[in-house]
């Protein structure tokens, strides 16, 4: 018996592998091709072969019991090594690459093959569609031309089957992941919550001290304490609320008042004492996800402080409306951004290798988290700038 073996064999079988099809069970749709291919043929004999290194192993078969087949006997190595897209044997009896074929000399009588090689979208041939009798016989070009079209539907079966099975396995990672965060995240609200809640009682001890001594000055001072510390605990449990269900960032939209948002905002950033922060003049009301803009506005404001290097820093937020979108203007009079950066700057990790005020370079996660949210908002933003001058941001959120 003459056994052939393709080029690239350890690529072929590394390809083959990774659909991880063999030995699994019957699947309808390469059953239905088969029918398909044996009533097309007129042939009593079809199967899809996939072959590895020892044997041809069946994913649908009619008209044959076995699943497998030693690679030793197999017409189908002959098949993906030939290099055509068809191989043809009219009669095995009289060829000698099959005379002596256990397959034909014994109780199969084996006599008709024809095999389509099973390409795959890198090249590697994974196995063949073949058609078998057990009489001399011919195929029409019809017959021939529809063998090939099924080939080809094999093949798009396995890939989907693939890509599907790729999909699941991430889909099952990102559910590992997701939970990691939530884990994480309720570890961390708990770790958080405790100092916090220390801070807050002792704030609250030192205003009622303060209100007995009657010193109004520190007992204001205690106040700016005990509201930055509640605000944050309210945003801790609203970020907690949305690593539990991320869907919340989208879903949980409430009617918010703009600039009581934006003071709660900057009173849980650093404002330095040179810094002047513009709010818009009007009450705006907006229906947004509270917890979304937030992080927006952290992020943004945080950044036009960090890279300003103004005596007397400015920022200047504006907003308009129509009846289908929110705009927002951030403008600062910081350092700028070169117009070769306006896209790169919201790729995550990328930065500009510079420091800031506080001699610390970035991270590059902000802004690409800044654009994440905005996006799935289905929002956008984008930023004009002049180095040295001024940088503003602009965004559209739809209502």
């Amino acid at each position: 018996m003459i056994s052939i073996y393709p080029d690239h064999e350890e690529n072929r079988l590394a390809a083959l592998n990774s659909y991880n099809i063999l030995d699994t069970a019957n699947e309808k749709d390469f059953d239905d091709l088969t029918i398909l291919a044996s009533a097309i043929c007129q042939t009593p004999i079809a199967f899809i072969s996939l072959i590895d290194d020892k044997r041809q192993w069946f994913k649908s078969r009619k008209g044959i019991s076995e699943s497998e087949t030693p690679i030793d006997v197999s017409f189908c190595v002959h098949t993906i090594a030939s290099n055509n897209d068809i191989m043809i044997v009219e009669d095995a009896n009289k060829d000698e690459r099959f005379a002596e074929n256990p397959l034909v000399k014994g109780e199969e009588k084996i006599t008709f093959y024809a095999g389509v090689p099973l390409i795959n979208e890198d090249g590697f041939a994974l196995g063949s569609l073949c058609v078998v009798d057990q009489k001399q016989k011919q195929l029409t070009d019809e017959q021939t031309v529809a063998l090939k079209i099924i080939a080809k539907q094999v093949v798009d079966k396995l890939e989907l089957r693939k890509k599907a099975i790729e999909l699941e396995m991430v889909n099952k990672e990102l559910i590992k992941s997701n939970l990691f965060i939530q884990k994480f995240a309720s570890m961390a609200a708990h770790d958080i919550r405790n100092p916090m809640s220390s801070i807050l009682l002792t704030a609250q001890s030192m205003k009622a001290r303060m209100q007995k001594l009657g010193d109004a000055k520190y007992e204001e001072l205690v106040d700016i304490n005990i509201n930055s510390t509640k605000r944050l605990m309210v945003l801790l449990d609203d970020m907690l609320a949305y690593s539990k269900t991320p869907a919340l960032l989208l879903t949980q939209k409430e009617t918010i008042n703009l600039s009581e948002l934006l003071m709660t905002v900057t009173g849980m950033i650093n404002v330095p004492v040179n810094f002047n922060i513009q709010l818009p003049a009007e009450n705006y009301l907006l229906t947004v996800s509270a917890v979304a803009l937030q992080q927006i506005f952290i992020n943004l404001l945080t950044n036009a402080i960090r890279y300003n290097d103004k005596t007397q820093g400015e920022v200047n937020i504006r907003f308009n409306q129509d009846d289908e979108y929110y705009y927002f203007e951030i403008e600062d009079n910081g350092i700028g951004i070169a117009m070769e950066y306006y896209e790169k700057i919201f790729n995550n990790n990328f930065t500009l290798n510079i420091v800031d005020r506080y001699d610390k370079k970035g991270s590059g996660i902000g802004l690409s988290t800044v654009k994440e949210i905005i996006k799935s908002l289905q929002g956008k933003i984008s930023v004009n700038s002049i180095i040295g001058q001024f940088t503003t941001f602009y965004i559209s959120l739809p209502r």
